[in-house]
């Protein structure tokens, strides 16, 4: 696959010297509006309908990726602060009832919410009339399975929603180039049409083309990098926060199993 995408490249850019070398070949252009012409505005609004359309596509899954990563940015701020404060009280407090009462105000927070889903899974446990009855020397164990389950589920849900619209810049990182590409073949393809239309390589006859292809592949070039940049920041702060639902679990698993899971 990669030997086929670097041939196809090759070939790509190959048409383009090709096309550039015929132009400058070409008996030089007439005093004509040539700077203006090459200005890559006009470029973009004299282009093809299918050129201004890939350009368009690219143009708005760029926007879309910087929005995506600006409301990660903001979530991840807010979930830092709030995982925080929640922390802070959760080792203040020496009561799960009474911290359980305040949760509510910590709806920001991840280590909230897998405390809340583990609390009222204790709750459950507690009011289960299976934990009277002796099953083995530690009767205990079947309901410490069941918080383990209920706090691995809580951190992999919270884990899912950080990860929410990921894949859109996952998409246009891996597809930028990609549909980038699309546009200066038609570029090209626009060149070689023109010069058979005109009969001429002129550089007046292959610019437009040459242009279209060039920024087709600038602006695809320019939609994948920070696409790619903004998906790895977030997988690495999503991955820290992995592991600080980890150790928040773990830590309130090793509490509730000291005082509530004796024998």
């Amino acid at each position: 696959m990669k030997n086929i995408l670097n041939n196809n490249t090759s070939i790509v850019f190959l048409s383009l010297l090709i096309l550039a070398q015929k132009g400058f070949a070409a008996s030089p252009p007439t005093s004509t509006n040539v700077g203006t012409e090459m200005n890559a505005l006009n470029s973009l609004l004299q282009a093809s309908f299918v050129v201004q359309l890939t350009i368009l596509i690219l143009i708005s899954l760029s926007i879309l990726s910087w929005a995506i990563g600006w409301s990660k940015y903001q979530q991840f701020k807010k979930i830092k602060a709030a995982n925080a404060e929640f922390d802070n009280l959760f080792w203040a407090t020496s009561s799960f009832d009474s911290l359980f009462e305040k949760v509510d105000n910590f709806s920001e927070s991840p280590h909230a919410r897998v405390f809340k889903a583990a609390y009222l899974e204790m709750k459950k446990i507690a009011e289960s009339p299976l934990m009277n009855k002796s099953h083995g020397d530690n009767p205990q164990l079947t309901g410490l399975d069941n918080l383990e389950r209920s706090l691995r589920k809580a951190s992999e849900n919270e884990i899912a929603n950080m990860e929410g619209r990921l894949t859109i810049l996952a998409s246009t990182g891996s597809t930028g180039p990609f549909i980038g590409l699309f546009g200066t073949v038609w570029g090209i393809m626009g060149s070689f049409h023109q010069i058979g239309v005109t009969g001429s390589a002129s550089l007046a006859a292959v610019a437009p083309g040459i242009s279209e292809a060039l920024i087709a592949t600038a602006i695809g070039l320019a939609a994948a990098i920070p696409a790619v940049m903004i998906y790895n920041n977030c997988i690495s702060v999503i991955r820290k926060e992995e592991v600080s639902l980890n150790n928040f679990s773990t830590d309130f698993l090793n509490i509730v199993k000291r005082n509530f899971f004796k024998g």
